[in-house]
């Protein structure tokens, strides 16, 4: 999994609402980059025809994948950004003991990713956690992107 950005605590003038910016900047980024691949599509129907779909099926895809990441990154969850986020919103006396789940975090992320959908074929449900908290955000989140990019409704 990707590594946490390592981050000097004595340059924060604030660190815990520092903190949130933190951990907010890497899925403003994904979200920063998902808008400008809807920017770009704007150009594909000045591009030949043989690589105008290629050009569109890429910056679709970049546009679903940074958005999916964003979302996920979200998840209030440590070691996960919205983690973090959460973390530097709550009052200290909440923010040490949910930090300390952090060194289960990702333990906690892949049996919530892997274990639902095992029990889920068994029993002839789709029991996609991941399916029924993302998917709803990620759509909605894209509808935006798409809109503000001039590409939507």
């Amino acid at each position: 999994y990707a590594k946490p950005v390592p981050v000097n605590f004595r340059r924060l003038h604030k660190p815990q609402r520092d903190m949130i910016w933190v951990a907010a900047a890497g899925p403003g980024i994904n979200l920063v980059m998902a808008f400008v691949a809807a920017l770009l599509m704007h150009v594909v129907i000045y591009l030949p025809q043989e690589v105008a779909a290629w050009v569109f099926y890429n910056l679709h895809n970049a546009l679903l994948l940074n958005v999916i990441l964003a979302v996920f990154n979200m998840f209030p969850l440590p070691p996960l950004d919205g983690g973090r986020v959460l973390t530097g919103l709550l009052p200290v006396s909440l923010a040490v003991p949910f930090a300390r789940i952090e060194r289960y975090g990702m333990l906690i992320i892949i049996a919530l990713i892997a274990l639902p959908p095992l029990i889920g074929a068994q029993i002839g449900a789709d029991l996609s956690v991941l399916r029924w908290i993302l998917l709803p955000p990620v759509e909605y989140v894209i509808d935006v992107v798409l809109m503000l990019a001039g590409q939507g409704n």
